[in-house]
């Protein structure tokens, strides 16, 4: 089986997800851990399965993500296994109504980045899911790389 996992990352935290995912995914199939930055054509040729993330800034992904997923061509994921993933603050630490209120109406980058995976052609294989750190640069929740790792697993499982 072909993984690739794209990610891109502000602190460092998202790359860390990816990282934790790639490295729970090596015993069972051929994996690629890229930032967007670095990803060309031909690395979503051949792929059985794609795990796409970002952090979320502005409710959305990165600009760089946005401008990856849709530089991918109509039905160019047809037959691939898809999933998004992002970095996100625990809604728990958010203290201003406001963002509260902007938080529930936009919510999170997972969504658009699958709902960008899908329109591509591909199959989506988990929900949309995000993984918590604590205030915008970290550290992590206790516990979310080996959350990460199993969410991998279980997508590639699916």
């Amino acid at each position: 089986m072909k993984v690739l996992i794209i990610y891109d990352s502000v602190f460092g935290n998202t790359e860390q997800v990816a990282r934790a995912m790639g490295e729970a995914l090596r015993a069972q199939a051929e994996v690629d851990v890229l930032r967007v930055g670095d990803v060309k054509p031909e690395h979503l040729t051949g792929l059985d399965a794609l795990l796409v993330g970002s952090p979320t800034r502005a409710f959305r992904p990165t600009p760089e993500t946005t401008k990856l997923l849709n530089g991918i061509p109509r039905e160019g994921l047809k037959g691939v296994k898809v999933a998004a993933f992002d970095t996100r603050i625990d809604p728990s630490d958010i203290h201003s109504p406001i963002l509260s209120f902007f938080v529930k109406l936009f919510g999170y980058a997972a969504k658009p980045i699958a709902d960008k995976l899908v329109k591509k052609g591909g199959d989506l294989a988990a929900p949309p899911e995000g993984f918590i750190v604590k205030g915008s640069e970290g550290p992590w929740r206790e516990g979310e790389l080996e959350r990460a790792a199993e969410w991998a697993k279980q997508i590639i499982a699916a």
